[in-house]
């Protein structure tokens, strides 16, 4: 039996301030398509069912699930990955703040954590059970969430 073509459609979309235009196949999920084709592979692919948080990048500012979102879905839109929050020298307060408090360990949630973070506000999110709250799609196995509450509130002026 002869192999079927995959459908494709060309998506344009900006990523990380990059404009990117090429075909993707119609099936092709957006954590494929930024670890495996544009090689931003600090987003990271973990229960591949939208739970974990770890695939989690901005799309339009907004915190999303990549790897439950067609890469076709994203076409016309601005992504933002951890790489696209990291500025060209050093590393921005909250990912500091991290590496300070120890809110990591293996590193394997901390992309999807960040990027979750760098669309919220601080005000939204007053105490330590509230940052918990905005935290609650993003499971981590190593921490035990305690050091990443403390750096979330040192990178935001709060210890």
């Amino acid at each position: 039996m002869p192999d079927t073509p995959t459908a494709s459609c060309d998506v344009t979309l900006m990523v990380n301030g990059r404009e990117i235009r090429r075909p993707v196949p119609a099936r092709r999920l957006l954590v494929d398509f930024l670890r495996d084709d544009l090689a931003l592979t600090g987003t990271h692919a973990g229960c591949e069912h939208g739970v974990c948080g770890a695939c989690t990048v901005l799309i339009d500012g907004e915190p999303a699930r990549s790897c439950i979102t067609l890469a076709v879905q994203a076409d016309g839109c601005e992504i933002t990955t951890v790489e696209g929050l990291t500025p060209e020298n050093g590393l921005s307060p909250m990912q500091q703040a991290f590496k300070e408090c120890h809110g990591l360990q293996c590193g394997f949630c901390t992309p999807g954590l960040l990027t979750t973070l760098a669309a919220a506000e601080p005000e939204d999110h007053p105490t330590d059970a509230g940052i918990r709250e905005l935290l609650g799609g993003n499971i981590c196995r190593c921490t035990g969430y305690q050091h990443i509450v403390d750096s979330v509130n040192k990178a935001w002026g709060r210890s």
